[in-house]
């Protein structure tokens, strides 16, 4: 007796090849964010090709994408926000009793030499994260935002923003550790690890710029920024950080920003 056969499931339609999401698409364009993206299309601010376009649409590379000028009024009004953070706080959620980073966005914090002539107000505040790390010991430069084209050009999966540090070092010598010009006698061979040649969590790490700013103080150039690397890598070439500052990302520096203020980023600057 021949048993019956199951019932065919009708294949699931593949995207024609070479498109994309509409929302990636979006993101690569550096028109918005992919989670901005998808807030525009559910509210009918994006067309494409002349079509007010539905959720999940696949695109093809030359699909011509329109914006609601609504979107981009919206868009105009998102802040991004230079902090000098100091010890102690995280950068992003609350976690062991420690604050994060963005409760010190409040006007008495707010910088008196700010050249910007935007003021103040709450709503500044909704969706403000953080667009990148900073060790909850470590201090300096730290960008937070609304703006999801920051976040990506800062932190997306291919950005090359560098980022400098200032990072203050002891060396575990032969002879004990080394705590004055600390320079003179940290091997170059190391030195030149530092630079190139390390590797954090199984992934080589990319070439980095690595000097002496002074006797006890390397200057560090990174272009990517995995937890705590600064510091791991310092650790595999037995220097101990004992101080460290972010003192620029990509061409803005934190100048004279004083700990605990922040800023806006001006209307000029770009990363």
């Amino acid at each position: 007796m021949t048993r019956p056969s199951a019932p065919s499931v009708p294949a699931t339609p593949s995207a024609p090849a070479g498109t994309s999401r509409l929302n990636k698409r979006m993101a690569e364009l550096g028109m918005c964010s992919r989670r901005e993206a998808d807030d525009w299309i559910a509210r009918g601010w994006v067309r494409v090709n002349g079509q007010v376009a539905p959720m999940g649409l696949q695109v093809a590379p030359d699909a011509r994408i329109e914006v609601d000028p609504q979107a981009r009024g919206q868009q105009q009004q998102q802040v991004t926000i230079l902090l000098h953070k100091p010890m102690g706080y995280v950068s992003g959620q609350a976690e062991d009793g420690h604050e994060p980073a963005v409760t010190l966005v409040q006007a008495r914090n707010h910088w008196k030499g700010d050249p910007s002539k935007t003021r103040f107000a709450p709503a500044q505040l909704r969706g403000l994260a953080p667009a990148g790390r900073l060790d909850i010991d470590s201090v300096g430069l730290l960008v937070l935002t609304q703006d999801g084209r920051v976040a990506r050009q800062l932190i997306g999966e291919d950005s090359g923003t560098e980022k400098e540090y200032l990072v203050r070092v002891t060396w575990a010598g032969p002879q004990g550790e080394v705590a004055t010009n600390v320079d003179k006698v940290f091997p170059p061979a190391q030195l030149a690890r530092l630079r190139h040649g390390l590797s954090l969590d199984g992934q080589p790490l990319k070439r980095a710029q690595v000097d002496w700013q002074n006797p006890e103080q390397l200057r560090f150039v990174l272009t990517e920024g995995k937890k705590r690397q600064i510091r791991r890598m310092c650790e595999q070439v037995g220097l101990k950080v004992v101080g460290l500052k972010r003192i620029r990302i990509g061409r803005v520096v934190l100048g004279q920003l004083p700990v605990g203020q922040w800023r806006y980023l001006g209307l000029t600057e770009r990363f």
